[in-house]
């Protein structure tokens, strides 16, 4: 292990302990809106396996903030919308998505949702900063519509995914798969601890400001 993986690994400790201590209110808060708004259905989002570093599958934790079984639900019962979400990249607008919970939009603009993945940063298969994780039918399809992405990709796969990251700062949702790989490798090579620590001053303003937010 390097230096740089070392003191890496120690902030994703440290940071990770912090943040569950930290936002322990509105974890718990998210987890009984989930039971309350969709009591049929469980507290953590039943999604598919995630790429981590060197294409290791992961389940990544997050709250659920879509009915059971969205892809199902939009398939069978909005199926103009479902085609619309196939080609758009498996994106929709906030305000089009019938799969929602009441009160989503609020969760997913301050990532409420996303703060279980602070016991996926200590478990050690995503850290506080890297690329966003991909699934594996993502990839498989993207790169069928972009394979000269294939070299940036197997780049940005051969560090964790992370909490926050180039690519979450800098517009999430707003930019489309070639840019975000291009963006994923880049800070892939970087391998800077200081570079790690701007990007975490970062992400409150974009928090706050949902930028991306879906």
């Amino acid at each position: 292990m390097s230096l740089y993986e070392l003191i890496k690994r120690l902030m994703d400790i440290v940071g990770a302990t912090l943040g569950i201590i930290l936002f322990s209110p509105l974890l718990i808060g998210g987890a009984i809106w989930v039971k309350i708004v969709s009591p049929e259905g469980p507290i953590l989002a039943d999604i598919k396996d995630r790429v981590g570093k060197d294409k290791k599958p992961f389940k990544m934790f997050k709250l659920r903030s879509m009915v059971p079984n969205g892809y199902d639900f939009l398939k069978n019962n909005y199926p103009e919308i479902h085609k619309k979400y196939m080609e758009n990249s498996y994106k929709l607008n906030a305000n089009e998505d019938p799969r929602l919970l009441k009160g989503a939009r609020i969760i997913r603009k301050l990532s409420i949702d996303e703060m279980p993945q602070f016991f996926n940063v200590l478990i050690g298969n995503m850290s506080i900063v890297g690329p966003r994780a991909y699934y594996f039918y993502e990839i498989d399809e993207q790169l069928e519509k972009y394979p000269e992405a294939r070299p940036y990709l197997e780049d940005a796969l051969k560090v964790k995914p992370g909490i926050t990251g180039l690519w979450q700062v800098s517009g999430r949702s707003e930019i489309g798969f070639m840019d975000r790989v291009k963006l994923d490798a880049k800070y892939a090579k970087t391998k800077s601890i200081w570079f790690d620590l701007l990007l975490i001053l970062k992400t409150p303003l974009v928090v706050i400001s949902g930028k991306g937010a879906l």
